[in-house]
């Protein structure tokens, strides 16, 4: 990647995990990376989870390098897309799946901006939104799907476990109804989902109003 998004983050402590919020500064590049947080609160063991999880995502989203990625990996670690159970179990399947269908189906333009971290003695949870063009095949996130050229906005949520200082699993959230809405393959007006609004409320709870699919459904009544 030849240049990058920098996001910043300021740490509030809270009973034992940190909740991280962010400002943007207006660069450009394929996606907004982690930089080095200013955590005091967090105790040795959690700022080695926070570091062993900055190596991972920057192997796969920097350097791109599935070696990399694995390294960061206990020897059965687990991927999962819960969505659409696209990920592996062991690292040769976890393998296989970053280098054929995650690292290089990555859209050139994704960019992610973290809202929340939590993080506790052998977990980590990021809260994103994660945006892109659908310019090319993305196996892991819509497996037969050819490329719409649409933009997506969708909130996600990563859930990292760790043992012995390693990633031992990821488990990973997002709405793929408010995707598919994005794509043009599901209609918001006939069923209760809804587009890229989700994701922006997320970031800014008053941009949508709340309440809106129940108020449509009772005035259909």
């Amino acid at each position: 990647m030849q240049a990058k998004q920098v996001m910043r983050y300021v740490s509030v402590l809270l009973v034992s995990t940190v909740a991280l919020s962010c400002t943007e500064e207006p660069q450009t590049g394929k996606e907004e990376i982690m930089d080095k947080q200013e955590i005091t609160s967090l105790t040795t063991a959690q700022k080695v989870l926070v570091e062993t999880w900055e190596e991972h995502t920057k192997a796969e989203f920097e350097t791109q390098s599935t070696d990399e990625t694995l390294r960061t990996m206990v020897a059965g670690a687990h991927v999962n897309h819960v969505p659409v159970l696209t990920g592996g179990v062991g690292l040769d399947e976890v393998g296989k799946f970053y280098s054929t269908h995650f690292i290089p189906q990555m859209p050139p333009d994704t960019k992610m901006t973290p809202v929340s971290r939590t993080v506790g003695n052998d977990q980590l949870v990021d809260e994103l939104i994660f945006k892109f063009t659908h310019t090319i095949e993305m196996d892991w996130m819509l497996p037969g799907i050819a490329p719409t050229g649409k933009p997506v906005e969708v909130a996600l949520v990563a859930i990292i476990g760790f043992r012995d200082g390693k990633v031992a699993h990821e488990h990973i959230y997002w709405d793929q109804a408010s995707v598919l809405v994005q794509l043009g393959l599901l209609d918001p007006n006939i069923l209760p989902v809804a587009g890229k609004e989700s994701a922006q409320k997320v970031f800014e709870p008053n941009s949508v109003p709340s309440n809106r699919l129940i108020k449509r459904a009772h005035k259909n009544k």
